[in-house]
């Protein structure tokens, strides 16, 4: 299958990202895994942005938001494109306003801005976007009227979106999948499993580090979690290079490597 888009998935210049802010063990977390050290976040979030710039992305560091504990997961608020951003609505309730303190920032960055409705509930992570299509899942965060008004949004600027079931009890879409680029994607196999990508080259994660599915292709690069050297080991066999961040401040607010910046070209 020809690609819609080229590149869209994999091929970026700038991104933006959050400093976490300190209230951040006041953040959402489904397992209780211990409150995130602040001062080690800090430093795991610059080896992040290193790893960026190291790819050959611009990065924008943006101040903490006190009153958002989880607005360092940057990737909830908002779907970016070339010249286009899409303010979103985080389906958590305490993240509702993230979209809002962001907005200005977007608007400096994109030609357009365009906003959903307030009745949709939609999370970035999500979304997943490959070069032809924009997979979104159907999650606790992220509801039908979501989706809709993500597909009515983007449909002028020919984006397709698709909706996906996410895996029982998993937060994100994103959770189990990463674009690996060129019609590529990293899944968990309970995920590869549900059949929603057909048509796509699977690189499945090992058995037990389900988790390392969610990293991101930057460029020439694939930015992986540490601790999942099985999985990496298969992305190497695959063709990857790869860069392995430790990412343990993070995880322990459900976040992940997707999670902490907006990536595009431009």
């Amino acid at each position: 299958m020809t690609d819609a888009h080229p590149g869209l998935s994999c091929r970026f210049t700038r991104a933006i990202t959050r400093r976490p802010a300190a209230t951040i063990a006041r953040g959402l977390r489904a397992i209780d895994l211990g409150d995130p050290d602040l001062t080690l976040f800090e430093r795991q979030h610059a080896a992040y942005r290193a790893a960026l710039e190291a790819a050959g992305v611009a990065v924008t560091l943006l101040p903490p938001l006190e009153a958002f504990p989880d607005s360092v997961f940057i990737e909830d608020a908002a779907l970016c494109f070339p010249g286009l951003a899409v303010a979103l609505k985080p389906g958590a309730p305490s993240r509702r306003g993230e979209s809002a303190a962001l907005l200005p920032d977007l608007e400096a960055a994109f030609g357009r801005v365009v906003g959903l409705p307030e009745t949709a509930s939609i999370d970035g992570g999500d979304i997943l976007t490959t070069d032809r299509e924009v997979l979104v899942g159907l999650s606790a965060r992220t509801d039908a009227a979501g989706i809709e008004a993500l597909a009515a949004a983007l449909a002028p600027f020919g984006y397709r979106v698709r909706r996906a079931e996410t895996p029982a009890g998993v937060l994100h879409l994103k959770s189990d999948c990463a674009t690996l680029g060129d019609d590529a994607v990293l899944a968990t196999p309970r995920l590869a499993a549900a059949g929603c990508f057909a048509g796509y080259r699977v690189v499945e994660t090992a058995g037990g580090e389900e988790a390392a599915a969610n990293a991101i292709r930057v460029n020439d690069r694939v930015l992986l979690a540490a601790g999942f050297p099985r999985t990496a080991e298969r992305l190497d066999k695959a063709g990857y290079a790869l860069t392995v961040l430790d990412l343990s401040e993070a995880a322990k607010l459900d976040g992940g490597l997707s999670c902490l910046s907006l990536r595009f070209a431009g």
